[in-house]
């Protein structure tokens, strides 16, 4: 898919997107960063075929697109259930297909509640697994995404990480926006920056990532959570923490992965919420594309495929250290 010269205004207010040039390949995993009010989320929407430019064109729109928009909003009556069961007819799949792959990618995304949840209920982390699911219903083509790790819990995050490689591995295009430059660098093969309108190249253009990343294992001193004071290990969201791009968790061990450069804040973050660190790794250098068989997998206790050691997260109290 190409933009030549795509323009954007609203009437005759002030012009939100200039001469906007941009191509989307197959397997491409675009990022496009930019503070509030820059143009993403209408670069996105006409990316997604939802509004017209006001100027330029829009080549090669492939025909099946998943889009998530910043605000979902869905019938509050229904169930998620139901509301993705009526979404997955309306793009053609039969109603035990749509309940197949509604259940399947809920439960994936271990939406709180479960699939039967009414959508009234859900907190926004958990209507943001939802709109993820409806864009996943049918394999697309091309996946828009705007902010999608806003609001979504530590594991969601992994998982979302994966469903986006998958989408690229199966020779799809997706493209996303974000305001932190860390979560281009874990999960794009390419980054642009928006910024009065004009939408250039950042960074890498399927390239090695930008920052380069280390792995660090933190495990919960269990000695400390009885302390009556202070802070908590569970008062930090470790997703919004600059430099904190991926984050694992599995009971009370925790997985983070971190641009080195902001190690040393994360690591005495950890320590004064009474964490322990159990291991620190160097991550893997090199895009972290699906069809990759070397790329990183980070997931606890899966191993790679370099001779680099996986983080441990220890399944058994009675494997604990403290330092």
């Amino acid at each position: 898919m190409r933009c030549e010269a795509v323009g954007k205004r609203y009437g005759r207010g002030s012009w939100i997107l200039r001469e906007v040039d941009l191509n989307v390949a197959a397997g491409d995993v675009l990022a496009v960063i930019g503070g509030n009010g820059s143009g993403k989320s209408t670069l996105l929407r006409i990316l997604a075929g939802l509004t017209r430019p006001t100027t330029g064109s829009v080549s090669g729109r492939p025909s099946s697109i998943g889009y998530v928009p910043d605000r979902f909003t869905a019938p509050e009556r229904l169930s998620a259930a139901s509301y993705l069961t009526h979404m997955g007819r309306v793009r053609g799949l039969s109603t035990a297909t749509a309940r197949a792959r509604a259940h399947r990618l809920t439960d994936r995304l271990d939406l709180v509640g479960g699939v039967d949840s009414s959508l009234r209920t859900l907190s926004k982390g958990n209507a943001q697994k939802v709109a993820l699911a409806q864009a996943l219903l049918v394999d697309p083509d091309l996946l828009v995404l705007d902010e999608p790790w806003s609001g979504l819990d530590a594991s969601a995050h992994g998982v979302l990480g994966e469903l986006v490689e998958e989408v690229a591995a199966r020779g799809g295009a997706v493209v996303f926006t974000d305001h932190r430059e860390a979560i281009a660098g874990a999960h794009a093969t390419g980054s642009y920056a928006i910024a009065a309108g004009r939408v250039i190249a950042s960074g890498h253009q399927d390239t090695a990532h930008s920052a380069p990343l280390g792995d660090l294992t933190l495990t919960l001193t269990l000695a400390l959570t009885a302390r009556p004071s202070g802070p908590s290990p569970d008062d930090v969201r470790w997703d919004t923490v600059p430099g904190v791009v991926a984050v694992s968790r599995r009971d009370d061990a925790l997985a983070l992965r971190v641009a080195r450069e902001h190690s040393d804040a994360v690591l005495m973050l950890a320590l004064r919420h009474h964490w322990s660190v159990d291991a620190v790794s160097p991550a893997e250098s090199g895009p972290r594309r699906p069809s990759d068989p070397a790329a990183p997998d980070f997931r606890p206790g899966r191993p790679r495929a370099t001779g680099i050691q996986p983080p441990h997260l220890p399944t058994d109290r009675t494997e604990r250290t403290t330092t």
